[in-house]
Parts: structure tokens; sequence; C-alpha cells
């Protein structure tokens, strides 16, 4: 597993039960915004329907080069923002393989399955499973 994303699950892991929805805020605040060339053009952006909020993500990969991940997730949505920042920061700047090799449920370990319900946990599994996909077309290009 990519160190950035395992530093994120100790980080909850590691955190009291109380805090990990108050940590998956502050993540929220911080995910980046859309550069203004993917913000300009939205043709390149999926929305991702397992999610209850309308989330948007587009995935930059090719062969031999980190995978860039970017997510458009609205302010009102900060559970959804939050699992989106996550990921972010986990797993933006990977390998190909290093997405494509991440446990399907690594967010499991994080402890959020105690307070976030199975439906919103959902849409976390579902932004996972796009970024794969969009990688691993990208690799058989």
């Amino acid at each position: 597993m990519r160190d950035a994303l395992h530093e994120v699950i100790e980080e909850f892991a590691d955190s009291p039960k109380e805090l990990r929805l108050p940590l998956l805020l502050e993540f929220a605040n911080s995910l980046p915004p859309l550069p203004d060339a993917i913000a300009a053009s939205r043709d390149g952006l999926e929305p991702v329907e397992e999610c209850q909020a309308a989330i948007f993500l587009a995935v930059d990969a090719a062969p031999g080069k980190p995978v860039r991940l970017y997510f458009d997730a609205p302010l009102e949505a900060p559970t959804s923002r939050g699992f989106a920042a996550v990921l972010h920061k986990g797993l933006d700047g990977a390998t190909p393989e290093e997405i494509l090799t991440t446990p399907n449920d690594f967010y499991m370990s994080m402890g959020l399955d105690e307070l976030v319900t199975p439906l919103r946990m959902r849409g976390l599994a579902g932004m996972l499973a796009r970024v794969k996909r969009r990688v691993a077309q990208a690799m058989s290009a």
C-alpha cells in the first residue's frame, strides 16, 4: 500500500472515535479545487453515482507517469468531500501499480464504518472503483 494512503489510514485509526468525524471534516476542507482547465471544460469529469451528493472525478493516468486525481465535491456534502480528500491525499501522485493494488476495502481500517452509514461508505468505494477503472483503462490503451 502506498505510504501516503497508509498514513491517512493510521491517522484515522489512531484517533479516538469521537474525533474521527471532525478529522474527516478537516480533510473535506483540504480538498484542492479543480484546476482551471478541468473546471472550464467539465467533459473529462465522471459522476460517482454511488455517492448521495453530486461528486465528479477525473483521472490523469498514463504508463510510467504518476497518476493525478481531481475531484469536484460540493461544500454542502462534507462527508463525500472528505472521502474524496482522503483519496486525493492518499493516492494523488501514486504510480498506476500502487493505485491498482490498493485494497478495495482499505477504508475499513479507518474506523469510519462505526460512524458513517453503509450507504455513505459505498460512496467511497465507488470513488475508488472509478479511479481504478480509469487507471486500468489508461494502462491497457
